[in-house]
């Protein structure tokens, strides 16, 4: 459906040269002298590249649905990750690829976001952040320094973390899927 740069809003997709962009920021600019016109901020659907890009007022653009599902991640199949829907139990299969780093923080169960358009996954939203058991780290031994110590641990997933001295095996800790950032620990 074609519809004009006074419709962009945060999130809008836009197909540019068959290509989909989503609409990272945007501001309507009506300077003095001129005609009006959009500044965009807009990421790349499939590449995730951002670039600025300017749009005279009033111009025609596509705007493209895309329909973001909530799915639960089932199990690792050689190079995919199969997500089922908890409604339809439909199965959908998803690259590693499309995954990226985000891939070693993913365990059995874990609810995702993914983007569809036209039956086609785009990409896969994890949650901000996951509960992970560490599998090993090596004791925390305290020593004569000035700040807090950290230590590398290996969690379910095969990731290796670093967490503070005092973490030990078997214990849960929170990770910040964006940047494996450790987030504190599950205690009971």
């Amino acid at each position: 459906m074609a519809e004009t740069t006074n419709d962009i809003k945060n999130g809008s997709v836009l197909n540019l040269n068959g290509q989909l962009w989503t609409v990272v920021k945007f501001q309507h600019v009506k300077p003095g002298k001129g005609p009006a016109f959009v500044r965009t901020t807009i990421k790349n659907v499939l590449s995730g590249k951002q670039v600025e890009r300017t749009f005279n007022a009033g111009m025609k653009v596509d705007f493209e649905t895309v329909d973001n599902r909530n799915l639960q991640f089932s199990y690792r199949d050689g190079d995919n990750f199969v997500f089922m829907d908890m409604q339809t139990y439909d199965q959908v299969s998803i690259p590693s690829s499309m995954l990226g780093d985000q891939a070693q923080y993913l365990v059995e169960g874990t609810d995702c976001v993914i983007s569809f358009h036209d039956g086609t996954p785009l990409s896969v939203q994890l949650p901000a952040s996951v509960m992970l058991k560490v599998t090993e780290t090596e004791p925390g031994v305290q020593g004569n320094r000035s700040n807090a110590g950290t230590k590398p641990a290996t969690v379910e997933t095969g990731a290796e973390i670093q967490v503070p001295l005092f973490v030990k095996t078997g214990e849960i800790v929170k990770v910040d899927t964006r940047d494996g950032s450790y987030l504190g620990r599950e205690t009971r």
